[in-house]
């Protein structure tokens, strides 16, 4: 059956074994075709009840008793997370403060832990909090940032590989830090050989993964992670702001000092001793303070759904739903005027795909306010499509490429954008 016909989404969603998590998200809006969930993801009507049962059963209940079982939750939770998503075992995974905050944590970590190396490496490419931090960090500590040209440069779709990487390695280079997925092109990195090859040369390696997390397979503990980072409001469905998490593999953790000296992190936290003596032994020593107990549970409800639905499920439904948006950009939107920039390959994308076109600023605003279709537009000129497995049914995309293909034949989308959200 050809993938321009109708028939071939609903045949997918016919078979697709994640089907019935639809029905679980909250979706007011049964018309719209929502192709932004890696940007943000849908909310889990079981969100709803865990926040409730968590303000009226324990807090309003228990009061400040509730803390002698809330008080390991980032750890707790941290395990679901990473055994439902990252392929960690347990011991590894925090759910706790911002991806920018766990970002600057281990970064400057791994830089002080290799105190006679001054070289750190990014892309261009990589996300801005990402090479603002490091920018920040080169300052304060008299560093040498190399950033390596992906826009477009010597990559690929901005994909960094280990030929790519290894030009820049040296023994100076304390730290490599790059996305596990590229937030614009959706390009997915080899893990395993550029851990591997920064790890020959003795540096640190840390991964991004808040584009990947909830959509892809990444196998942490298999493929020798050391360190990563993500968030959990995109394809981890646990809303907006929601905490982030950290990784940190047990091979490293007694090697490693994060700068923010927190309580939590403290031996014998409730002895509230003078001087900090840090928890060696487990993940909490890299914990800085009180965990949020109605984010955190966001979080826990929604990542045990993703443990229910299986990563390698999640992972294969990403691959055919963007398989299927590459072949119907290649029927209908190639010919007027976009262009592709994510592989065609599986094992070099992840949930979404990124097309390119001079008018993107303007196509995306009126997809959304013209024909229903939520996309997200980043700069210069790439409009960002994805597929959510779980809340996000094959045909829900195959509508939206249609409506996207009328929309810029028609020419209707010119003049949209002026004057709407700063939010893109």
């Amino acid at each position: 059956m050809e993938v321009t016909n109708r028939e071939y989404a609903l045949a997918l969603d016919a078979a697709d074994p994640l089907a019935k998590y639809r029905e679980q998200f909250v979706i007011n809006d049964p018309d719209q075709c929502y192709l932004d969930g890696n940007s943000l993801g849908r909310l889990p009507k079981a969100t709803i009840q865990a926040v409730n049962d968590l303000m009226v059963k324990e807090w309003g209940n228990e009061v400040v008793a509730g803390w002698a079982h809330w008080v390991d939750e980032a750890q707790t939770v941290g395990n679901i997370l990473g055994r439902a998503a990252l392929g960690a075992a347990e011991g590894q995974v925090l759910v706790c403060d911002t991806t920018s905050i766990n970002f600057y944590q281990l970064a400057l970590a791994a830089i002080q832990a290799r105190p006679n190396r001054k070289t750190i490496i990014i892309d261009a490419a990589n996300f801005p909090t990402d090479r603002y931090i490091l920018q920040g960090l080169v300052r304060q500590f008299g560093l040498k940032l190399i950033t390596i040209d992906n826009e477009p440069g010597d990559a690929i779709h901005e994909r960094i590989t280990p030929e790519i990487l290894e030009k820049y390695l040296n023994d100076d280079v304390a730290l490599v830090t790059l996305e596990v997925i590229q937030y614009r092109s959706g390009a997915r990195s080899p893990i395993k050989e550029i851990t591997d090859l920064v790890r020959k040369h003795g540096a640190f390696m840390l991964w991004d993964a808040s584009h990947a997390v909830g959509a892809i397979e990444m196998d942490f503990d298999k493929n020798g992670v050391d360190l990563a980072v993500g968030c959990t409001y995109k394809y981890g469905n646990s809303g907006p702001g929601s905490p982030a998490w950290m990784y940190v593999s047990k091979r490293v953790q007694g090697e490693l000092q994060v700068p923010i000296q927190g309580w939590f992190a403290q031996a014998d936290q409730f002895e509230m001793g003078p001087i900090f003596e840090r928890e060696m032994e487990t993940m909490r020593g890299f914990q800085i303070a009180s965990p949020g107990l109605m984010a955190i549970r966001c979080v826990k409800t929604a990542f045990e759904m993703i443990e229910e639905a299986t990563i390698k499920a999640i992972n294969e439904k990403s691959a055919r739903g963007t398989e299927m948006m590459i072949a119907l950009y290649d029927q209908w939107l190639a010919p007027l005027g976009f262009e592709l920039n994510t592989s065609r390959i599986a094992s070099e994308r992840g949930g979404h795909i990124s097309l390119i076109h001079p008018d993107a600023k303007e196509i995306a605003a009126a997809m959304r306010t013209e024909i229903n279709v939520i996309p997200d537009y980043r700069v210069p000129n790439s409009i960002r499509l994805a597929i959510s497995p779980l809340p996000t049914s094959y045909v829900e995309v195959w509508d939206g490429f249609a409506r996207l293909r009328d929309l810029v034949a028609s020419k209707k989308y010119m003049g949209a954008g002026k004057g709407g959200s700063r939010v893109t």
